[in-house]
């Protein structure tokens, strides 16, 4: 099982899962990637490491996650029978509901916060009582399978009123976010490493070049990368272009062509190429249907 999914947040106003479960007895390595909306990550049983922004946590019961819009993350898991990866999530399009936290403003607040603001730290290991959150995931649950499409708007913001009040709670428990700095030293080279192609991912990938400069031979530096991370380097340079190709598209009125230009891309017809490849549409298709509002909001 993956632990990606990839959800059209106009056509699905609200994803939700519960108490997902992996347990296939191998080591679990998804891919970095990064999506619309906000998706919130609460894990209930597993371990392993995820990285945002170049920075490690390590993966464990009780951890509270923010994934950014279009925030590039990787999730990678330690999995077997014994030690499942059991996890419930919440991903939505924040600009959709914005509207029905008018009349609660230090929720407002907070709402925003995890949508445009600067997070601190985008995970953290709660250790307070989580049962009211659980509780309300349970009784979502239950519910979501019998509500019509006619009333998913008002559903769905109120069910976003009360998980956030409870998320939080949480999230707003810990004095000091525990980052997992010191989990295992081993993703730091890693980190020097993801540094290193967030300031060159526009230019053309030369690893002799780029082992040179960080003082490491091109065999170990591939290798290191994979270990730490799950994934190639060129698959993470698609991804890094692909990610900034999404923000572009819907934050800029940039042509196609321009949009390639500015992740590295000159030819316009092989960045259209890889961008369908990558998210099953053109970057046309991908902006249309972006500024396409299938559920507006009500007046």
């Amino acid at each position: 099982m993956s632990y990606i999914h990839n959800v059209n947040l106009r056509d699905v106003p609200l994803y939700f899962a519960h108490r997902r479960t992996s347990d296939e007895p191998n080591h679990y390595q998804g891919t970095f990637h990064a999506h619309q909306g906000i998706e919130i990550l609460i894990v209930h049983e597993g371990k392993g490491t995820i990285i945002i922004e170049q920075k490690s946590y390590a993966l464990a019961p009780g951890m509270l996650c923010i994934f950014q819009p279009f925030q590039l993350h990787h999730v990678q898991v330690d999995l077997s029978p014994e030690t499942p990866f059991i996890r419930s999530i919440v991903h939505f399009e924040p600009s959709l509901y914005e509207s029905y936290f008018d009349k609660w403003p230090s929720l407002q607040a907070f709402y925003k916060h995890i949508h445009m603001g600067s997070l601190l730290e985008p995970c953290m290991y709660h250790s307070g009582d989580a049962e009211p959150l659980h509780s309300l995931l349970r009784s979502w649950e239950q519910t979501l399978p019998l509500l019509s499409k006619g009333d998913y708007f008002e559903e769905f913001s109120l069910f976003l009123v009360v998980f956030l009040r409870a998320f939080k709670q949480l999230w707003e428990q810990q004095p000091a976010p525990i980052a997992a700095a010191n989990i295992s030293r081993k993703p730091h080279q890693a980190e020097r490493i993801l540094e290193w192609l967030d300031a060159h991912y526009r230019e053309p990938l030369r690893l002799e070049q780029m082992a040179s400069e960080l003082h490491l031979s091109p065999y170990h530096l591939s290798h290191l990368f994979k270990a730490c991370t799950g994934s190639s380097i060129s698959d993470y340079v698609a991804a890094k272009k692909m990610q900034q190709a999404i923000m572009l598209l819907t934050a800029s009125e940039h042509s196609i062509a321009r949009i390639g230009e500015e992740v590295g891309i000159t030819n316009s017809s092989y960045f259209c190429k890889m961008f369908k490849t990558q998210m099953g549409i053109t970057p046309h298709q991908y902006r249309k249907q972006f500024q396409r509002k299938v559920y507006p909001l009500p007046r």
